[in-house]
């Protein structure tokens, strides 16, 4: 099966990235990145859809795919449809919108090589790894609501992530189902994180004996209830919540 394949549709495109991201296309009679660059930059359309569901591969190729997406005139939206690992990962991030489905996970690692040689020629290829990891990292880094030092941790750990920690990091925008639902979560989490970051002062000056039933997620769907509906009326609903109600 191929990896790789692009479905037009008048204004709007579909690309489908599963399975390995080759870089030997002539082995694996699929395309390589310089093959998919050119493709993508000659595309005419107005919107690109980008389903993803990869272990990763070659990250030279998810850089150079990366960067076209990233660098594309169409309004870009990276789905996870299963797996988005390592090489994947970093394509993944390319999406003006970035949609995980519930059951879809991401991996992000360290780069990393077969090698020989001497202690120089090992300590060279080393330095050179942290080099190529970096490229990765400001990929992340786009996107990410956490720090540099945060995501490079998680890189070390090669670490899995779920949905909700997707989007609660920053690197997706919402999750797919809620998207059906009307939900924005991107929204819903920067709400509850406002809730749990009270401070220790300022929770001092309230009953807690009125809110400890409450449900941090409950209430911040509410609160995204109550502003899709104010900004349908008006144009101050998020702006308002967001901006400390300045318009």
């Amino acid at each position: 099966m191929k990896y790789y394949a692009l479905e037009r549709k008048e204004n709007k495109a579909d690309l489908y990235i599963f399975g390995t991201i080759t870089s030997y296309p002539w082995r694996d009679k699929d395309r390589d990145a310089y093959g998919i660059v050119q493709e993508l930059a000659e595309l005419d359309a107005d919107e690109l859809n980008v389903h993803i569901n990869s272990n990763g591969g070659a990250v030279s190729e998810g850089l150079a795919i990366y960067n076209v997406l990233k660098n594309s005139k169409a309004k870009v939206t990276t789905y996870c449809d299963g797996f988005a690992c390592s090489a994947a990962s970093v394509i993944f991030m390319a999406g003006d919108k970035r949609i995980m489905n519930s059951a879809s996970l991401l991996m992000i690692h360290n780069a990393w090589t077969y090698g020989q040689g001497n202690a120089a020629e090992f300590r060279k290829q080393a330095d050179d790894l942290d080099t190529i990891t970096q490229a990765s990292v400001n990929a992340y880094m786009n996107c990410a609501s956490i720090t540099e030092d945060e995501v490079k941790k998680m890189m070390d750990e090669e670490t899995w992530i779920t949905a909700e920690k997707a989007v609660e990091y920053g690197f997706a925008t919402s999750i797919y189902e809620d998207e059906e639902k009307g939900v924005n979560q991107s929204a819903q989490m920067s709400i509850r994180n406002k809730i749990l970051s009270v401070s220790n002062l300022e929770m001092e000056s309230i009953d807690l004996s009125e809110i400890l039933q409450v449900d941090s997620d409950e209430i911040a769907r509410k609160v995204v209830e109550l502003l899709e509906k104010k900004e349908e009326k008006t144009s101050t609903g998020w702006s308002a919540f967001f901006n400390g109600g300045k318009k």
